[in-house]
């Protein structure tokens, strides 16, 4: 497999081709217009020796142009341009034909390289819909260091954002579609979202993925509340409507703005931080939270959900047990280090 690296190399080998075959181009183009205003002597106007010497460079034939004696300077000289008029516009075509060709093959392995890679994740989510909402959930599983693939039907759109998003995975298709779902390793997916502009392929979508994989999560875009319980029904596990949590939002503003503040300036952050919740493993010894020392400057426990119930701001002496989710504010790096104190000690 060609790495990023050697594909630019290749690229930048043909445009420094292209650049070099212009270059000779216009010297050819200024030696022969000297060489022919000499040759043809006070009666003959710059116009006509460039006239003259494009004719040559471009093998369009000689029998216009600068009354030109016959000479044996004058016919070698002419000779000569036409040679390395033939000269660079072979040079120049090759060039530019290998750039087109190494635009392609770019393409192509750019998507088997894509294609190793989705087959290669475990634990990531896929977003069917890469619009104004699907990039905005996309900015988000970014900024807390998440895998994601994007799915749309407008390939241009997923073509614009692989080019402001280095290493960015899509699939050209329809969400809808079973073939596409599994070959964004649906299986392997921690999560599905159903972000589409329109509610009836969002409930599709949601339909899909729950029959391709019941375990994965769905959260699906509702515009029409009235929809609501059709998704649910479909299997989506929750439902977000854009113009009710616009609506919450706004209302918050007014009626808390201090606490608005301080979550966007949470999001806003260089540390970046969320609040997170992590699941402790299946197989995770009962422990209390003294010993498992879940202390750091990355993050904060805030509580523990404990099945249907909470426990905000759990003691030391607290037992966190499997099937408990904690809910912490923590960092990308905060969420890794309390998930590798929980992997750490389970089974121990």
């Amino acid at each position: 497999m060609i790495s990023d690296g050697n594909t630019d190399d290749v690229f930048g080998r043909a445009r420094l081709s292209i650049a070099i075959a212009l270059g000779l181009f216009a010297i050819v183009m200024v030696v022969g217009t000297l060489g022919y205003k000499h040759l043809g002597g006070a009666d003959t106007g710059w116009l006509d020796a460039v006239y003259m010497t494009f004719l040559m460079v471009a093998t369009i034939g000689y029998g216009a142009g600068v009354e030109i004696w016959r000479r044996p300077e004058t016919e070698i000289f002419t000779m000569v341009i036409a040679f390395a008029g033939i000269s660079v516009m072979t040079y120049f075509f090759s060039s530019v034909t290998a750039l087109v060709l190494a635009s392609d093959f770019d393409k192509s392995m750019r998507r088997r390289r894509m294609e190793k890679s989705m087959k290669k994740l475990h634990g990531h989510y896929i977003l069917c819909g890469f619009g104004r909402v699907g990039r905005n959930v996309a900015q988000e599983l970014e900024a807390t260091n998440r895998h994601y693939i994007a799915i749309d039907e407008r390939l241009e759109q997923l073509e614009a954002q692989a080019e402001k998003r280095p290493g960015l995975l899509y699939l050209h298709g329809d969400a809808v579609d079973d073939d596409v779902l599994l070959e964004a390793n649906i299986d392997g997916a921690k999560g599905v979202f159903a972000i589409t502009g329109d509610d009836s392929r969002n409930l599709m979508i949601a339909l899909t993925a729950k029959q391709l994989a019941p375990q994965v999560r769905v959260v699906a875009r509702c515009n029409e509340m009235r929809n609501v319980e059709k998704m649910r029904k479909a299997g989506a596990d929750a439902i977000v409507s854009p113009n009710f949590t616009g609506g919450m939002r706004i209302a918050s503003a007014m009626i808390r703005p201090q606490v608005v503040s301080f979550l966007d300036e949470m999001l806003r952050t260089e540390h970046k931080l969320r609040v997170e919740e992590i699941d402790v493993p299946a197989n995770f010894l009962p422990k209390r939270l003294g010993e498992l020392a879940l202390r750091g400057e990355s993050y904060i426990l805030l509580a523990v959900r404990t099945g249907n119930d909470w426990r905000f701001n759990p003691p030391l002496d607290f037992v966190v047990e499997p099937g408990h989710t904690l809910i912490a504010m923590a960092s990308p790096h905060g969420r890794f280090e309390i998930e590798s104190a929980l992997f750490l000690m389970d089974g121990e």
